[in-house]
């Protein structure tokens, strides 16, 4: 499956990263930046280390597993 992480600093300049299971493919990057501005204009999400002050990087993430037989 894959995940669209969305990357920020906060104001305590730490990195916050939030997911997006399943995104529509192909990612619209304009889109993405545009969402990303919205979250920090509208303040719509919050962290531990204080508000969202700055984009950081957005990407797209695909984890593949694969069980090793033990034995």
């Amino acid at each position: 499956m894959k995940k669209l992480e969305l990357k920020f600093e906060n104001y305590d300049g730490k990195i916050v990263t939030y997911v997006i299971d399943n995104p529509i493919e192909p990612v619209d990057s304009a889109a993405v930046n545009a969402a990303m501005d919205e979250f920090i204009a509208q303040n719509a999400f919050t962290s531990g280390g204080g508000d969202l002050i700055s984009k950081k990087s957005a990407r797209l993430v695909e984890r593949t597993v694969e069980d090793v037989e033990l034995g």
